[in-house]
């Protein structure tokens, strides 16, 4: 394998973790339902279960990145 092949193999495996991506996956699916909880806003209601989902959808892709 070339130098160059190398860095850019370990950039992209420096880059795609699971841990921090999993982490902000986390938080998005518990911003939503602090979003579907509160009783100020409509629009952050309204949103909720979007932010649901994406968290939810980011957390089962995410899962299949290495350690």
């Amino acid at each position: 394998m070339s130098d160059s092949a190398k860095k850019s193999r370990s950039l992209l495996a420096r880059i795609f973790r699971r841990g921090p991506w999993e982490n902000t996956a986390t938080i998005m699916i518990a911003a939503g339902i602090f979003m579907l909880m509160q009783p100020f806003s409509l629009w952050l209601f309204g949103w909720s279960f979007a932010m649901i989902l994406t968290g939810t959808l980011g957390f089962v892709i995410v899962s299949h990145f290495p350690e």
